[in-house]
């Protein structure tokens, strides 16, 4: 078995705009338009940051058509578990971290009224999709 790159993990949990990422998915596969729409950031920089999440093993994508989806892998060595599980609890307390689910609340109930997110999936609960990256 491969040993785990923990000090990966802590590196990608070190960027506050991976952290946001990381807040938006939690529980859910998101498509990354709305990463783009709610961080207010460009595609290609959001596209980086979700790379190094994957590279760190603590994201999974996945291609439907024209939409990749994203969404959160915990992983299989215990200790980087915990530390992710309790990374996303924290962020779940934070001020800045829950007005961004409140801008991605109000951007799923009504797409149609960005013109950025016109036609695009709404997320998808983790748990409809299964897993496809274990």
């Amino acid at each position: 078995m491969k040993k785990y790159d923990l000090a990966l993990l802590f590196a990608a949990l070190a960027d506050r705009t991976r952290l946001r990422l990381l807040n938006l998915m939690n529980g859910k596969e998101v498509c990354v338009c709305y990463f783009v729409e709610i961080l207010g950031q460009s595609q290609p920089k959001i596209s980086r940051h979700l790379a190094y999440l994957r590279r760190a093993s603590i994201v999974a994508a996945r291609r439907e058509g024209k939409w990749m989806y994203y969404r959160i892998v915990v992983p299989k060595h215990a200790g980087a578990a915990r530390i992710l599980n309790e990374t996303l609890s924290v962020l779940g307390e934070d001020k800045a971290m829950q007005a961004d689910l409140s801008r991605f609340t109000k951007a799923c109930c009504a797409p149609q009224k960005l013109p950025a997110l016109d036609g695009a999936p709404l997320p998808i609960p983790v748990e409809a999709v299964g897993c496809v990256a274990c």
